[in-house]
Parts: structure tokens; C-alpha cells; sequence
């Protein structure tokens, strides 16, 4: 760490798999307007139009050819923003990718390095880098996994259901 100069995130947000959806037009045009994502979207487009076309896939069904999804995008723009960042280190690994789906979800896996090893302040920075991405998650129609709460229970039974004791 001392050597390298950087301290290493290795972290997951988990997201709700009933969430993952392809992209529409208007998510893209959303989308383009993040500042992270304007050349990503552009350049993808035109990769998966020409793919399309050069396969002769018929577009009336979302399920024939190539799509952008909602997860892809939310995976670049992550990417994106940490390799923007200020306090990552820009001479080692940042990737973000999918692991396996299980019970909790689809793991979102970060992994970086921090340029700062101070142990406090990495602590922070991961906390600010966290912080951001579970609440940019809903802008790309994605929704963190969490197990149901206490409060999840109320609002299923009408906002009534007391603590017990």
C-alpha cells in the first residue's frame, strides 16, 4: 500500500434484479444529458444500430438484437465517474463489474484504488463514492436491493401493523 501509493476499495452494491430493464428513448435522452455518459451513448447507439442492421434483426421486438440496458449504462457511468475522480488513482486497476446474481440481488462490484492510504481518510472517500452511487442508482431506473424492514411490513399492510411487545 505504502509502495503503490494507493489503498483498494473492493465493495458491492447489490441491485434488485426485478429492476434491470432495457433502455427506451426517452431513458436515453436522459441519459445523454449525464455528463459521464453523452459519448458512451452516442458511440454505443451507432455500434448497436450497425450491428442490427448488418444482422438484418428485426427491431419491432425489444428481445431480437443488441439493446443498451439500464444496468450496462448505470456499470459505465460508475466507471466513468471514478476514473473522473479527484482521489482515485489513476496508475492502478478501477473496474466496476457484475459478479453472480443470488438471493440479494446483482452484486455491482468497485474496485479502485484510493490515492490517499491514510485510513481515515479512505474511509471517506469510499463513503462519499458510496454515497453517490446508491443515490444516482434511481436516475437509471435501478433500485439497491435491501431485505423488507419494519417500515416495508407497515406499508404492505396499510401503515397500520404496531410493534408488538
Amino acid at each position: 500500500m505504502q509502495e503503490t501509493g494507493g489503498r483498494r476499495i473492493k465493495r458491492s452494491v447489490y441491485i434488485d434484479v426485478s429492476s434491470i430493464r432495457f433502455c427506451d428513448d426517452e431513458m436515453l435522452e436522459r441519459f445523454r444529458k449525464i455528463q459521464y455518459l453523452r459519448d458512451y451513448i452516442d458511440r454505443k447507439e451507432k455500434e448497436l444500430e450497425a450491428y442490427n442492421r448488418e444482422h438484418n434483426i428485426d427491431p419491432s421486438s425489444v428481445v431480437n438484437g443488441r439493446r443498451l440496458t439500464n444496468i450496462g449504462t448505470y456499470r459505465i457511468y460508475i466507471q466513468n465517474y471514478l476514473e473522473n475522480h479527484p482521489l482515485i488513482h489513476k496508475g492502478l486497476t478501477t473496474m466496476v463489474r457484475q459478479l453472480a446474481p443470488g438471493e440479494h440481488g446483482l452484486p455491482l462490484e468497485i474496485y479502485a484504488f484510493t490515492s490517499d492510504v491514510r485510513w481515515v481518510n479512505y474511509e471517506a472517500i469510499q463513503s462519499d463514492i458510496f454515497d453517490h452511487v446508491l443515490a444516482v442508482a434511481p436516475e437509471f431506473g435501478l433500485r439497491v436491493f435491501q431485505n423488507p424492514t419494519g417500515h416495508d411490513m407497515r406499508m404492505l399492510t396499510g401503515g397500520t401493523a404496531q410493534a408488538s411487545g
